[in-house]
């Protein structure tokens, strides 16, 4: 790979990596929300009997965030590893990219 490759590589993989961690957050933002929306509905159904369809409907709405929750957690893990798997490509690249010019300059 020449150089202008490498360094056009690098590029890419590093507004890959920086898209990705935009995700995370965005996730990460969406669990924080999802939380206090499990907690709001929490504090909702303490006052009622625990017979009441309102406390069933209440439960399987928990239940629900409960399920996105996991999935939020199973997407942040995905985004994780998929920076784990740049910044191994990026080390690799900048080796790369050193040997290279290394090559280049050596007389």
């Amino acid at each position: 790979m020449g150089m202008a490759t490498a360094q056009m590589r690098l590029m890419y993989l590093k507004a890959y990596s920086l898209d990705l961690e935009f995700k995370e957050q965005l996730v990460a933002e969406a669990k924080m929300n999802l939380s206090k929306t499990a907690t709001d509905l929490l504090n909702v159904g303490t006052d009622l009997d625990s017979d009441d369809p309102l406390v069933k409907k209440l439960e399987a709405r928990k239940e629900r965030l409960h399920v996105m929750e996991k999935e939020l957690d199973l997407q942040m893990q995905h985004y994780r590893e998929k920076l784990q798997m740049i910044e191994k490509e990026m080390e690799s690249c900048e080796q790369m990219l050193e040997k290279n010019i290394e090559r280049s300059f050596k007389y």
